[in-house]
């Protein structure tokens, strides 16, 4: 039996040694209480055992569970004699099988159904182990995303972070403002070669998700343990949305979907007011805002509704009536404050849908945000205002651009880097270690077009990711290494793409 990633935290072999050939499995006896992921966790025991399983039989795989456990954890027991698994919930069951189906490399040419008799008992570090998805920017739908939960699922991780509008296209249909994806969801070209670059391709990029098939990806990862939380950009990373509705900003100009990334193509162009945050001085923006909310938090239950928040700029603001007005009627100081102001409203307004908040560690900068208001940290800089944050009793999700930027090349951000990171860092200290929920790598996709290219850059960087966001434990790194290379079989399975000369590296690397 492989070690498997992540790595268990206690894995105890029997003194007597002695292992279990799960090949004589006949039977699948699952607790009630498990019936949201009973299907997956069927479904991948018969396609790894290749056979059906049954209620009754002479091998009884009995998934039971165990009050005493917490949540997301699990306990395996195994002797000559059979297999027993308890679990805290339905994710720590399914966490379970994962560990027998990786541990085997069960429903590989390489599988070894033969369990070491001994006991696992394991639980996650972190309760938050994501990873966000932006198809904004570059769309790859419905079969890659379920593909990537399929593949997130066997590594433990349980959200997906899911960035589905920004400047480059608005991919969530909203019934109430249909011009969101008629308009907002197409652009004609991109730019392309980087961000210096100022060459564009002729390749059209459109595609969004109905309302119908988000349900039906959120109810997919579902099953597989997995919590889909949207981002929906605001203020600033709106020009996909005041493309299609050119009122929701402080001046009505009339605007095309952008097709570049950054400054060097508008900048080239004489066009300096690229960048446009939404009016939030006008109350018909507000209501817009709201309008989606509303039927955002209808697709996705999940209790956590992302906005982005980042890089708003704020020149429009400064200059426009009704968001002057709004400063001067509040008491507020300046546009940085105006924007605290909106974050807290968007704020309360889901907290009453039963969400919370999340936003990018910019948000701070107005130092009026409320402390339930969760704070994604990224900047590959300093932020004293997240450690602030979290010392005043806020809570944050690491996603460190050093270690956690899955877009970047593996030579600037080798894997190593994720799989060492340290997340006592910058004045996290392990006091503060409850306030932060987890850990979350990020894909973005200005330079991604492909899901082949996707892959790539995400793979073996999933294993790493996974491995720091559950395991509590020493690091060892060539150990590591050599665990990555005998996942190579399980991601063929999947028939994924991945960093070949990451994987095989030499180890002084």
């Amino acid at each position: 039996m492989k070690e498997i990633i992540p790595r268990p935290q206690s894995c105890i072999l029997a003194k007597k040694g002695g292992t279990f050939d799960m090949a004589r499995i006949d039977a699948l006896d699952i607790d009630a209480t498990f019936s949201l992921t009973a299907p997956i966790i069927k479904d991948i025991l018969e396609k790894g055992l290749g056979k059906k399983l049954g209620k009754e039989g002479e091998k009884v795989l009995k998934i039971g569970f165990a009050q005493e456990l917490s949540p997301q954890s699990y306990r395996i027991e195994c002797d000559e004699n059979g297999i027993s698994v308890s679990a805290g919930d339905a994710a720590g069951a399914l966490y379970a099988v994962q560990t027998l189906r990786v541990g085997s490399m069960m429903g590989t040419p390489l599988q070894d159904l033969n369990v070491p008799c001994g006991k696992v008992n394991d639980y996650p570090r972190y309760s938050w182990r994501g990873l966000l998805l932006d198809e904004s920017r570059h769309f790859f739908g419905e079969e890659e995303v379920k593909k990537l939960l399929d593949v997130m699922s066997m590594h433990k991780l349980n959200v997906l972070h899911w960035h589905l509008t920004d400047d480059q296209g608005w991919r969530i249909e909203i019934k109430k403002y249909p011009l969101l994806t008629e308009i907002g969801s197409s652009r004609p070209r991109s730019q392309i070669h980087g961000w210096g670059s100022t060459d564009t391709d002729d390749v059209p990029v459109s595609g969004f998700y109905t309302q119908e098939k988000i349900k039906e990806i959120v109810a997919y990862a579902a099953e597989r343990g997995i919590s889909v939380i949207p981002e929906i950009d605001m203020p600033a990373h709106f020009a996909a949305a005041m493309a299609a509705y050119p009122w929701l900003a402080c001046r009505e100009l009339r605007r095309d979907v952008h097709y570049y990334f950054g400054s060097r193509i508008p900048l080239s162009q004489g066009v300096r007011d690229w960048n446009r945050s939404a009016c939030i001085g006008k109350p018909a923006t507000l209501q817009f805002i709201k309008d989606v909310i509303d039927e955002v938090c209808e697709l996705f239950p999940a209790p956590y509704f992302h906005i982005g928040g980042d890089e708003a700029p704020k020149d429009e603001w400064k200059d426009c009536p009704a968001c002057q007005e709004l400063i001067r009627s509040l008491g507020l100081k300046n546009e940085k404050q105006l924007q605290g102001w909106f974050t807290n409203e968007i704020a309360k307004y889901v907290r009453g849908k039963g969400r919370r908040l999340i936003g990018w560690n910019e948000i701070l900068e107005g130092d009026n945000i409320e402390k339930d208001v969760i704070v994604q940290y990224w900047t590959p800089q300093k932020d004293g205002r997240v450690i602030r944050h979290v010392k005043n009793g806020g809570n944050a999700i690491i996603s460190k651009h050093k270690y956690f930027y899955f877009d970047m090349p593996y030579a600037q951000y080798p894997l190593r880097n994720t799989y060492m990171f340290n997340p006592y860092f910058e004045g996290f200290i392990s006091m503060y270690d409850n306030k932060v929920k987890g850990i979350e790598g990020a894909l973005w996709t200005e330079w991604i077009s492909t899901p082949s290219k996707l892959e790539f850059q995400l793979f073996p960087r999933m294993e790493a990711l996974a491995e720091a966001s559950w395991y509590g434990g020493p690091k060892n790194w060539k150990k590591f290494q050599q665990r990555v290379k005998d996942y190579v079989p399980l991601l063929d399975m999947y028939g994924l793409n991945y960093a070949k000369d990451e994987i095989y590296r030499p180890c002084n690397h």
